[in-house]
């Protein structure tokens, strides 16, 4: 992979930490950012991904009801957290008619 330079601006505190990580991973600073970048934009295309997957189910008309997902807000913290709900609300399907 080629690379090309790029240089900006970071606060401080962040910068001191930036350089004090790459010391202790025996790495460059502008290493672990180009790692960190990447891993921010591949989370943003992970959830874009997510976020058309649960549009295609809404227009499909495929939901999960709203006291599912309140009782799994409810298990938040809890030593019994459910795990996130699934859809269970479907469209229903109109059976053909015969014709005799």
């Amino acid at each position: 992979m080629s690379t090309v330079p790029f240089s900006m601006r970071l606060d401080a505190k962040l910068k001191t930490r930036l350089e004090k990580e790459a010391k202790r991973r025996d790495r460059t600073a502008g290493f672990l950012a180009n790692r960190a970048i990447k891993h921010y934009f591949d989370e943003l295309d992970r959830l874009e991904q997510e976020l058309q997957a649960a549009e295609r189910e809404a227009d499909a008309g495929i939901f999960v009801s709203g006291d599912a997902v309140h009782a799994w807000m409810a298990s938040w913290g809890t030593d019994e957290e459910l795990p996130p709900p699934r859809p269970e609300i479907f469209p229903e399907v109109k059976a053909k008619k015969k014709v005799a």
